[in-house]
C-alpha cells in the first residue's frame, strides 16, 4: 500500500484519483485543494452566463462527498504552502489558518494553470475580470445583470473570448473583442476558416478590434474605459481572456520545467523526481503532430493525463499515447473543429507542409436540412503524413475531426485516407464525401 497525496482536483485531478480509487483501493489517497468546489466544467461557462442552460448546477460532475464514499481524505479550502521534495512531506494550511504537513510516497501535481495578467494600468479596477474559477463566472453573470453595464470588452479572440462575447451579447449587451491577432481563434484555425467565424461574430453585433493591443484601462474606482494602441473605447465590464500559463509554484526549483515553466513529465507522466507526477495544464504533453514534447491546454488533455498517472501511481505501467489537440468550438450555431497543426503553427514547428481542400454542401442538393461544408487537409511534404485538419459547417461536423486525431496519431498519409471506406447514406453526407474528395485533390 502507498500513501497517495494528490494537490488539485479539477479535471486532470479528479481523473487520477477516480482511476486509483477505482483500480487500486488498496492505496491511501489523500487530495488537497484550495478551492471551495471540484468538478467545474469550465467550458459551459459562456453557456450559462448566456442564459443557454437554465443552472450552473449541471456544470458539475462530481463533488466532495463522491471521493469520501469511495475512500479519500478530502480537505477543501485548503492551501499547499509548501513540499519538501527530499523528505516526501506536503506543508499546508486549512481555511481557519492552522498549519499542518503530511507524508508521501507518492505525488500527484495537478496544480493546473493560471490566467495570463498582463501589467496594465487600472488592471486592479472594479469591473475587471478573468474567467477561470466558477467564482470568476459567477462575478461576470452578476455584473451582467446590472443596468449600468452597457458595454462589454473582451480582451483576447481565442476560445473563451469568442464564447464569453457571444454569452455578453446575448445578455443584451454592447460588445467588442479586442485582439492583437488580425483574426479570431488563430492558435486553431487558418484564415479561411476564422474569417468566417469574424464574419459570424460581426453579422450578429459584436464589434472586432484586430491587430489591436490593449495600452490601459481607465476609471475612477471601476472600469469605464479601454485604451489600446488605435483607439478608446466604453466599457463597464472587461474580460480578460488573453490565456493561460502553468501554475507551476510548488515545484518550479525542485523539477524539471519545459520552455513555458510547466512540469516536464514522460509518458508515464513523472516528472524529474521520483514517485513525484504532474498531470493537466501544470505540465507537458507528447504532440503527435511536431513529434515532440508541447504544452496544450485542454480538459480532454488533462483527464487523459489524470488516467494515465493514476495507473501508474497504483502499479500498472501505461504510456500516454500522446495528442493531437482536437477541439472545436460553436458560436451562433457556427461550428468549426480542428486538430494537430494549422497552417502558422506548422510553420512555428519548421515543418515543411502542403495543404488540400474542399468545400461543398453537407448533404445531396435535394435534401433541404443541408449546409455548406469545408474542410482542409494538412500533410507534411517529405513523408506525406497527415499533420492537421480543420471542417467547419453549421451542420453538425463534430465528428469528422476525430477520425482526423486518430490519423495524426497513427502517422496516416493523405493517400491512405483518399479511397478510405466512408459509407454514404442522404441523410448524412454525400457519395463523393468532402473528406474523400479533399484527400483526392491533393497534388503537391
Amino acid at each position: 500500500m502507498s500513501k497517495v497525496v494528490l494537490i488539485g482536483a479539477n479535471h486532470a485531478g479528479i481523473a487520477a484519483a477516480n482511476t486509483l480509487l477505482d483500480s487500486y483501493p488498496e492505496n491511501e489517497l489523500t487530495i488537497l485543494d484550495r478551492n471551495t468546489n471540484l468538478s467545474y466544467l469550465g467550458c459551459g461557462t459562456a453557456l450559462w452566463v448566456g442564459h443557454q442552460i437554465d443552472s450552473s448546477d449541471q456544470l458539475f460532475y462530481t463533488n466532495k462527498d463522491a471521493f469520501i464514499a469511495k475512500g479519500a481524505d478530502v480537505k477543501m479550502e485548503t492551501n499547499v504552502t509548501d513540499v519538501d521534495f527530499k523528505g516526501k512531506v506536503v506543508h499546508y494550511t486549512d481555511v481557519q489558518g492552522n498549519k499542518s504537513e503530511i507524508e508521501y510516497d507518492k505525488l500527484i501535481l495537478a496544480t493546473g494553470s493560471t490566467p495570463i495578467a498582463p501589467k496594465l494600468p487600472g488592471i486592479d479596477l472594479d469591473g475587471v475580470h478573468f474567467v477561470k474559477l466558477f467564482q470568476d463566472s459567477q462575478k461576470v453573470d452578476a455584473l451582467l445583470a446590472q443596468e449600468h453595464v452597457k458595454n462589454v470588452v473582451v480582451v483576447g479572440a481565442g476560445y473563451i473570448g469568442v464564447e464569453m462575447a457571444e454569452a455578453a451579447k446575448r445578455r443584451g449587451k454592447n460588445v467588442r473583442i479586442v485582439e492583437a491577432e488580425e483574426t479570431c481563434l488563430a492558435n486553431y484555425y487558418d484564415p479561411w476558416f476564422s474569417n468566417d467565424m469574424d464574419k459570424v461574430l460581426s453579422d450578429n453585433g459584436i464589434e472586432l478590434s484586430f491587430g489591436e493591443m490593449v495600452k490601459e484601462l481607465k476609471g475612477n474606482g471601476s472600469v469605464s474605459k479601454v485604451v489600446t494602441n488605435k483607439g478608446e473605447y466604453d466599457a463597464e465590464l472587461v474580460i480578460l481572456a488573453i490565456g493561460f500559463r502553468p501554475n507551476n509554484e510548488l515545484g518550479k526549483n525542485d523539477l524539471t520545467l519545459f520552455d513555458n515553466g510547466a512540469y516536464l513529465v514522460d509518458l508515464h507522466q513523472k516528472t524529474s523526481l521520483e514517485d513525484v507526477y504532474a498531470v493537466g495544464d501544470c505540465a507537458t504533453l507528447f504532440s503527435n503532430a511536431i513529434q515532440k514534447t508541447t504544452y496544450i491546454a485542454l480538459a480532454t488533455n488533462a483527464v487523459r493525463s489524470g488516467i494515465v498517472a493514476g495507473h501508474n501511481v497504483g502499479g500498472t505501467p501505461l504510456k500516454s499515447l500522446g495528442v493531437q489537440g482536437s477541439n472545436g468550438i460553436s458560436i451562433y450555431g457556427y461550428n468549426m473543429v480542428s486538430t494537430g497543426l494549422n497552417l502558422a503553427t506548422a510553420a512555428k514547428a519548421g515543418i515543411d507542409v502542403a495543404y488540400t481542400e474542399f468545400e461543398d454542401l453537407q448533404k445531396p442538393g435535394f435534401m433541404s436540412d443541408n449546409n455548406d461544408v469545408k474542410i482542409r487537409i494538412i500533410y507534411e511534404r517529405g513523408s506525406r503524413r497527415i499533420v492537421g485538419a480543420q471542417i467547419a459547417s453549421y451542420s453538425d461536423i463534430s465528428m469528422g475531426i476525430h477520425m482526423f486525431s486518430l490519423a495524426i496519431m497513427k502517422q496516416a498519409t493523405i493517400e491512405e485516407i483518399q479511397l478510405l471506406d466512408i459509407f454514404f447514406l442522404p441523410h448524412f453526407n454525400q457519395p463523393y464525401n468532402y473528406i474523400t474528395m479533399a484527400a483526392l485533390s491533393a497534388k503537391e
